[in-house]
């Protein structure tokens, strides 16, 4: 068998007491105790932690549920684009017309205001002379029904010019000076100004409509 070669024996007298290895142990500096492996990094030959793993051992934290989640901010309504009714002076405009082609002038009026996107609900027309086509057949079924309709305020409501007090206030007030008695322009004109909000439009003569209004429109 192999020979195995001998510690040479050194004499304390010479090199002076010798050191055991337990004593050299405790007389280094203590090696510092490792800190706990990170969950992210896989130890050698193992498969790295499951993403469920990592979520429980400090790693990145998942997604909560949808159903968990903060809601977002949702926009607020969007305010109208057509203005209300409200305390300002509206604009005037004025479409010259005979008192017999009046009632064609503000129906044009009309399909042009819906064309361009104002709301049904938002109009007022008021005749001085003859009712419109569809505010006789309304009234053919009772006051009661005509001025609910007026209250639902759902489509464009046509009215007597001598009734304007009773109407409420549009965005918009188309007035039609279609004949009618004398003074029935002048006594009506001022009150669809008031009815209206933003707009009030005018369908007659240009003399008769400035008079009435005291300025040229």
């Amino acid at each position: 068998m192999p020979l195995t070669p001998e510690e040479p024996q050194i004499h304390e007298s010479a090199q002076g007491p010798r050191v055991t290895p337990a004593a050299s142990r405790t007389a280094q500096t203590p090696r510092p105790v490792p800190g706990p492996r990170p969950a992210a990094v896989p130890r050698p030959g193992r498969p790295g932690p499951s993403p469920a793993a990592a979520s429980r051992t400090g790693g990145a934290p998942r997604p909560a549920p949808p159903a968990q989640r903060a809601p977002q901010a949702t926009p607020g309504p969007v305010a109208p684009t057509a203005p209300s009714v409200s305390a300002a002076v509206p604009q005037i405009q004025l479409i010259p017309a005979s008192a017999e082609g009046a009632l064609d002038a503000a129906e044009e009026a009309v399909d042009l205001l819906l064309d361009t996107g104002r709301a049904p609900g938002d109009i007022l027309v008021l005749t001085t002379g003859d009712p419109h086509p569809w505010a006789a057949h309304e009234l053919s079924f009772g006051e009661a029904a005509y001025w609910a309709l007026h209250d639902a305020g759902d489509d464009v409501f046509y009215a007597d010019a001598a009734q304007a007090e009773r109407a409420a206030g549009r965005p918009v007030v188309v007035f039609a000076a279609n004949g009618g008695a004398a003074g029935a322009t002048a006594a009506a004109l001022p009150t669809a100004l008031a009815r209206a909000g933003a707009l009030l439009i005018v369908c007659g003569d240009p003399q008769q409509i400035n008079s009435v209004l005291g300025t040229g429109v």
